[in-house]
C-alpha cells in the first residue's frame, strides 16, 4: 500500500557540480538549501541583502548586484536608535551609521564580484505580498534616491517597496498583493538583466513551503498560486530557467503536521532533509553526488565531540581523519577543507 503520493522529479537538463559558483537568493528556505550546500563544501554566497521574501524584493537585489550599487547615508534611516536599511535585513543594522553602511556595501561588493563568475542562482520565493511605504513611513527614506533602481525592475511599481520592515509601526506601511502580471515582468526583466551581465548563469526557482499564515490562510494560499503560476509560466519560457519542487514536496507528498515544527508552519529537520535528497537527485550531478556522501563523513567526523580527548583511542581517530581529508583535498583541489584539516591535526 502506497501512503505518499508519487510526484514526477525530472532531473535538470544542466546539473549543479562541485566546481559550480552558486548564488542563493530568497526567503529562509533558501538557507536550508544554501546551508547544506555551504556544509558540503560547495562554493556559495547566500543572500548578500539577507533574506527575502517577495519578487519585488528579490528582483531589486539582483539588480543591485549586477549595478553593484553603493548604498550611501541618506539610504538609511534611523529606528529605536539603531540605523537600518529598507532593503536588507536586520542583520545589517546597527548603532554606528558608519558601521551599517560599509557592511552593507561590502556585502555588495561581494555579491556583484560572485555574481560576475557564478554558474547558478537559485532563486526561492516566499510571498506575494509586497509592502510599500505610506506617506508617514516616506519621511524615512528618500524616495528619489531609489527611483531608478525600482524603474529598471518594473515601471509599474513606482514607489518606494520595503524588503524588511524592522518592526516599525504598521501605519509606515501599505500592503501590496503582487499580480501575475507584476510578478511575470519583474522577473522577466531581471532574468535578462542577470543574462546580460553574465551569459553562462543558469536559474533555479523554487517556492518556499513555508506558510505565511500571518497573511491569513486564504491569503497564504493566493500568495503562492501567485508565485507558482508566474515561476511556471517563465520557467516554460526560457530554456535557463528551471523549477524544482520543493513547495509541492512539503505541501503534497509530506503533507502531515509531523513535518513541521511547533509552530506549524516551518518544515522541521525531516522534512527539509527530504527536500534537500530529492534537490541532490534532480540538481547536481552524479559524481558530485557521490562526492556529497564522502565530504558528509569528514563533516560528521568534525563535529565529533570527545569525551576524554587525551585517551590513545582519539588521537587515533584525528590521525585517521586527518589522513583521509588530506587525500580528499590532494584528488579534489576545488574543495577548501583547510578547517578540517586543523582540527585533525590536533594530536
Amino acid at each position: 500500500m502506497n501512503f505518499m503520493v508519487d510526484i514526477d522529479l525530472k532531473k535538470l537538463q544542466s546539473q549543479i557540480n562541485y566546481r559550480n559558483k552558486i548564488l542563493l537568493v530568497g526567503s529562509c528556505f533558501t538557507e536550508h538549501i544554501g546551508n547544506a550546500l555551504e556544509e558540503l563544501k560547495f562554493s556559495v554566497l547566500q543572500n548578500p541583502n539577507g533574506i527575502l521574501f517577495d519578487p519585488a524584493s528579490v528582483c531589486k537585489s539582483l539588480v543591485s548586484y549586477i549595478q553593484n550599487k553603493q548604498y550611501q547615508e541618506e539610504d538609511l534611516f534611523q529606528l529605536h536608535e539603531v540605523w537600518n536599511s529598507w532593503q536588507h535585513h536586520s542583520r545589517f543594522s546597527n548603532t554606528s551609521k558608519t558601521a551599517c553602511l560599509r557592511t552593507i556595501n561590502e556585502s555588495q561588493q561581494k555579491a556583484h564580484s560572485f555574481l560576475n563568475e557564478a554558474d547558478w542562482v537559485i532563486i526561492t520565493l516566499g510571498s506575494s505580498f509586497y509592502y510599500l511605504l505610506s506617506e508617514i513611513g516616506l519621511q524615512y527614506s528618500d524616495a528619489a534616491k531609489v527611483a531608478p533602481l525600482i524603474a529598471a525592475v518594473s515601471p509599474t511599481i513606482i514607489r518606494e517597496g520595503v524588503a524588511n520592515c524592522h518592526r516599525a509601526p504598521a501605519q509606515w506601511f501599505d500592503k501590496h498583493l503582487l499580480s501575475i502580471d507584476e510578478t511575470i515582468s519583474m522577473l522577466d526583466n531581471t532574468y535578462h538583466q542577470l543574462l546580460q551581465f553574465n551569459p553562462k548563469l543558469n536559474i533555479v526557482f523554487t517556492v518556499s513551503p513555508v506558510r505565511h499564515i500571518r497573511d491569513g490562510v486564504i491569503e497564504n494560499n493566493r500568495s503562492k498560486a501567485r508565485l507558482l503560476e508566474s515561476v511556471h509560466h517563465l520557467v516554460n519560457k526560457f530554456n535557463r530557467l528551471h523549477y524544482f519542487p520543493a513547495y509541492e514536496l512539503v505541501i503534497d507528498v509530506l503533507r502531515d503536521y509531523r513535518f513541521y515544527d511547533t509552530d506549524l508552519v516551518h518544515p522541521n529537520y525531516m522534512a527539509t532533509g527530504f527536500v534537500l535528497e530529492k534537490f541532490a537527485e534532480t540538481a547536481i550531478d552524479e559524481d558530485s553526488q557521490k562526492l556529497m556522501q564522502e565530504v558528509k563523513k569528514i563533516m560528521i567526523a568534525r563535529k565529533h565531540k570527545a569525551f576524554q580527548p587525551e585517551t590513545k583511542a582519539h588521537l587515533q581517530f584525528l590521525r585517521t581523519h586527518f589522513e583521509k581529508t588530506k587525500q580528499l583535498q590532494e584528488k579534489y583541489s576545488f574543495l577548501d577543507l583547510k578547517e578540517e584539516l586543523v582540527y585533525f591535526s590536533q594530536i
